[in-house]
């Protein structure tokens, strides 16, 4: 009961199963997730008890995403993501730049080579809350990966990205994030094993990443 408590109020496991948030977090990653920070999600309920401390810019967040219209077999799953753009701001990206309030954002997570610009129906729904004419700009008519927006984003919802912007399945795919929907802040890596490249049988046992172990999650 004590243990149930634990897990469902204050700190919580998550597994990295992809590499969409690569250098900052890698497949393989265990972590220990800050479920007290935001307010703990009531099992079963829609309801989030208060927490002490409000989601910022810049912060890795654990949440559940909206639906995902492409995959009927898990709609909502629980993602990990970083906050790019919060209520009030204005996002676009213009061959590949993220502007945030129209700054030009350096690209400071080393994420993997520019991929190639696609387009994609999943993309569509930025037109309900896209900016037809602003100071910065009017938005795409067929908004891509690397030109959408400007978007302006609404009160207690969240713009969220992976770092490995060109591996990563995000807002840019299927929309702001509201507030009610974050189940935490990741803290650390308590285990870390290659889980993909490793040619070691049992790579969970001989094949642990020892320098990730205790690695602090920012």
């Amino acid at each position: 009961m004590i243990f149930l408590f634990i897990r469902a109020f204050l700190i919580e496991a998550y597994r990295i199963p992809s590499p969409s948030m690569v250098p900052s977090m890698l497949v393989g990653d265990w972590l220990f997730v800050n479920k007290l920070i935001y307010g703990p999600h009531i099992p079963f309920t829609d309801t989030n008890l208060p927490g002490y401390g409000e989601p910022k810019r810049g912060n890795i967040v654990v949440f559940k995403s909206p639906p995902q219209v492409d995959q009927p077999w898990d709609p909502t799953p629980t993602l990990v993501k970083r906050i790019v753009g919060v209520g009030g701001d204005t996002l676009f990206m213009r061959n590949a730049v993220l502007h945030v309030n129209g700054i030009a954002q350096r690209q400071g997570y080393a994420a993997v080579a520019h991929g190639e610009d696609s387009r994609s129906e999943l993309f569509d729904w930025q037109k309900r809350i896209a900016l037809a004419k602003s100071r910065f700009g009017s938005a795409p008519a067929v908004p891509s990966l690397d030109n959408w927006g400007p978007l302006v984003i609404p009160a207690n919802y969240f713009f969220m990205m992976g770092d490995n912007r060109y591996n990563s399945k995000d807002s840019r795919y299927w929309g702001i994030v509201p507030r009610e929907n974050f189940r935490g802040k990741p803290l650390f890596v308590y285990y870390s094993y290659n889980a993909d490249d490793s040619d070691r049988p049992l790579p969970f046992i001989t094949d642990i990443r020892w320098s990730r172990l205790g690695h602090i999650i920012r």
